[in-house]
């Protein structure tokens, strides 16, 4: 791959000029290879680096750890075994962010479903034609006869009903017969 200039980094990475100059200046990144006429010129190696920091920053870890992260990359060998627990531990703030993001997620769908429930019910009363609006007024005005009729229709049986004096009990019917 040709070396690209600190333009064209910026255009495929996604970050400014300025954020590579930045990551340049504070040891992020080693002092990028230039060209006779002072521009940069970077690597794959150099853009592999910086999408990686790009991941860390993107995921939460703080520019600090990232030097130190960068700072331990320069020695080699010799930091393999510190890169990888300061990366082990980002690794477990990072899925302690998303088992947040998550429970935060399920909440706002649920409360999504919420709403879906009440704008469905909405538009289940908005539905009702005006013969069916005054079929259940008519039911409702007419008392409990009427409503024992009407309940089938209307999908609501199992209506609780007084037994009759004939239907009660003995003693019952006894009191009932003696008004």
């Amino acid at each position: 791959m040709q070396a690209l200039t600190i333009q064209q980094v910026a255009q495929q990475t996604g970050l400014s000029v300025h954020t590579l100059r930045y990551y340049e200046r504070n040891g992020l990144l080693e002092p990028v290879d230039r060209a006779s006429s002072g521009h940069r010129r970077y690597s794959a190696e150099d853009i592999a680096r910086i999408e990686f920091l790009t991941r860390l920053r993107a995921t939460g870890m703080p520019i600090r750890q990232m030097q130190e992260f960068a700072q331990l990359f320069r020695q080699q060998p010799e930091a393999i075994r510190d890169r990888r627990k300061l990366l082990e531990a980002h690794e477990q703030q990072v899925q302690a962010h998303i088992q947040e993001l998550q429970r935060n997620l399920e909440a706002i769908q649920w409360k999504i479903g919420y709403y879906k429930g009440l704008e469905a019910r909405q538009q289940a009363d908005a539905t009702y034609s005006y013969s069916e609006i005054n079929e259940r007024q008519e039911c409702l005005a007419a008392g409990r006869a009427f409503m024992l009729e009407c309940a089938p229709q209307q999908g609501e049986a199992d209506v609780e009903v007084e037994p009759q004096p004939e239907e009660a009990s003995p003693s019952i019917a006894a009191i009932a017969s003696d008004r």
